[in-house]
């Protein structure tokens, strides 16, 4: 039985973990250590005292803004660390202290990452993605949902789909509609969840992609261009299968098709 303090202590360490990671999403696309110098406003470029630094409580105390300088500073840091903190606590909720929350708690840290990355600057880091594909096929050994085998067929069948269709785009249209860095996310998502978290990643992702889409189309005409990084929606469907993808699948299988 999972009581409230359980679910208390993984959003504190989820929350602690989202600071780390706000420093990834800043730090990594402008190539400068993740580890040194420490934390510092952008402005005044002045070292973040500790007590400065507790995530989301910090944000709230300062009224979001840097206590040195008075600059304001973004609402996205708080929102990441309470991401992360919640989806620690969903995962704990799941798994509880097995290895099924430590390794998805990994995996979803690093899709927070790859998110924020890919709305601000349209790249998935190879830093992050491609070292996330050996880390998915150890990690299987330790998932009895996954396996070894099933992580592997996952990981080439990610890749190689997206690829394809990449590949197929490309001459077709002699127009590059998706990057590299799309095909070794997928990749990485499959080392991690198998040949059926692809097959769910990409259909929810390109559900909502199509969605928000279809809704920019409306406000802003069809002659507006309007970049849509597809990263952030392979994340989302992989954090849905996580949860809930076999139980999606069961339903499927038992309500839409009648078996």
């Amino acid at each position: 039985m999972i009581d409230i303090v359980s679910l208390v202590l993984p959003f504190v360490f989820g929350a602690v973990v989202g600071s780390f990671l706000n420093v990834c999403i800043y730090r990594i696309p402008a190539g400068v250590s993740i580890v040194s110098p420490p934390s510092r406003c952008p402005a005044c470029l002045k070292r973040i005292a500790f007590y400065d630094n507790i995530p989301i409580i910090s944000y709230i105390v300062l009224m979001g803004r840097c206590r040195r300088c008075g600059s304001p500073v973004s609402a996205r840091y708080p929102v990441v660390e309470a991401v992360t903190g919640l989806f620690a606590s969903a995962l704990f909720f799941k798994f509880g202290p097995a290895p099924g929350f430590f390794i998805y708690s990994i995996f979803i840290a690093a899709l927070i990452v790859i998110t924020f990355i890919d709305i601000d600057h349209q790249i998935i880091p190879d830093v992050i993605s491609l070292p996330g594909i050996p880390l998915g096929l150890i990690a299987s050994f330790f998932l009895p949902s996954v396996g070894i085998a099933d992580s592997l067929i996952g990981a080439i069948s990610g890749g190689g789909l997206l690829f394809g269709i990449a590949a197929a785009y490309y001459y077709s249209t002699g127009k590059e509609g998706m990057g590299g860095g799309d095909v070794k996310l997928l990749a990485m998502i499959g080392a991690f969840t198998g040949w059926r978290g692809v097959l769910m990643t990409v259909l929810a992702g390109s559900v909502s992609g199509a969605i928000l889409g279809g809704a920019l189309m409306l406000v802003h005409g069809k002659g507006g261009k309007h970049p849509i990084p597809f990263g952030p929606f392979l994340a989302a469907g992989a954090a849905v299968y996580v949860f809930a993808g076999e139980a999606l699948i069961e339903w499927y299988i038992v309500r839409a098709m009648g078996l």
